[in-house]
């Protein structure tokens, strides 16, 4: 829904980001002999040695096909290394076993990732029957077997307790904290962790095929903080063959579906090219307001955008003024400005966004329209 008050220009003023940088990467640990550092000063001597690249304001989203055994810590930074970013995050982790959509946020995107997390999502896994592992997962071990094999019906009768608001107990392997520790530390130092079921709601749960009698497709469609992993489990429980996740695949999140994701090699290609002058990183962006998909647009005059580009809270009159209340996202001139409420005839910002470098090109903000 858009609502126009006005549609002159504005461009705000050149502002530098305050905010601290968090460096999400954590390298893996070599030891002081290893032999890739033999003839240097040591590694942290050899990595001050190398030539530090100037990091630049890019403002988007980067939807990564994330691949197998990666996982969402180092896709950030990868992505984050490519557009020579000063900040990136992402809206919602993925295992390193998991491939399939990570939308990552860089610049002013970061201020819209609750708004993709507390987004639908959409997962295709596949379980294999006859083993529980206690990561629920493939790279666990076996803690319970059984020769049993379940049939299509015998599923597809489980599945209607597995739909709606159902209480789930997280995996050990999680990273839920408990006591100020994360469970998968707890569980990695044999520990069994007391963990309480939670609320979580499964919109939809398929059977989508089964390839042999020890494996069986599903797809299901859930909300925010559900463990895909734990839905194998339980259902294999359930079941009385038990069971645990052999395939996993995301193909939604919150207003980002599979025609938005780009795989890795595909973007170092893109960024190839545009190092070498024959294409631009833009191409890879989303515009930043595709994450408010769902929140109202609000247009507004320039000097209505001068007021609230300064955090002043905005009179709403005349004919045209919302009568609603509630989060909108206010642009001016087509161009994304605030997040903003509106209450008690006033509209209010409570993110302000500087959209200034590097951000998606138009023929992408086009498709986000």
């Amino acid at each position: 829904m858009i609502v126009t008050t006005a549609n002159s220009a504005f461009e705000p003023p050149n502002a530098d980001s305050h905010e601290a940088e968090k460096n999400n990467f954590v390298e893996a640990r070599r030891p002081n002999n290893d032999p890739r550092d033999q003839g240097q000063r040591g590694g942290k001597q050899a990595r001050q040695n190398q030539p530090r690249r100037d990091k630049r304001d890019v403002h988007g989203w980067v939807v990564l096909d994330k691949p197998i055994g990666m996982t969402s810590t180092q896709a950030v930074a990868v992505v984050k290394r490519l557009f020579q970013a000063k900040r990136a995050g992402h809206a919602g982790t993925l295992d390193p076993l998991a491939s399939g959509g990570l939308p990552i946020a860089l610049g002013e995107a970061t201020k819209t990732v609750p708004f993709v997390m507390d987004g639908r999502k959409r997962y295709r896994f596949t379980v294999a029957w006859g083993e529980e592992r206690d990561t629920d997962d493939t790279e666990g071990r076996a803690v319970k077997t059984n020769e049993l094999r379940p049939s299509a019906e015998t599923i597809q009768e489980l599945l209607p307790r597995f739909t709606g608001l159902i209480e789930q107990i997280p995996p050990q392997y999680s990273a839920i904290k408990v006591q100020g520790e994360r469970a998968y530390d707890l569980a990695r130092d044999g520990e069994t962790v007391d963990l309480k079921p939670r609320p979580v709601e499964i919109h939809e749960l398929t059977l989508v095929e089964q390839p042999d009698s020890s494996h069986s497709v599903f797809e299901a469609e859930c909300g925010k903080g559900t463990y895909v992993r734990a839905l194998a489990r339980d259902i294999g429980r359930l079941l009385g063959c038990y069971g645990h996740i052999c395939a996993l695949r995301r193909t939604l999140v919150g207003p980002f579906g599979e025609k938005d994701m780009i795989p890795l090699e595909q973007l170092e290609a893109l960024c190839d090219r545009a190092a070498s002058g024959e294409g631009s990183l833009a191409d890879a962006l989303l515009p930043v307001e595709t994450a408010l998909d769902d929140i109202p647009a609000l247009a507004v005059t320039r000097a209505d955008a001068a007021r609230l580009h300064r955090g002043q809270a905005v009179l709403l009159r005349g004919r045209d003024a919302p009568n609603s209340s509630g989060t909108v996202y206010v642009t001016v001139a087509g161009r994304l400005l605030a997040l903003a409420e509106i209450g008690n005839g006033e509209l209010i910002p409570k993110r302000v966004f500087n959209l200034n470098g590097l951000t998606a090109s138009p023929a992408r903000n086009n498709e986000s329209v």
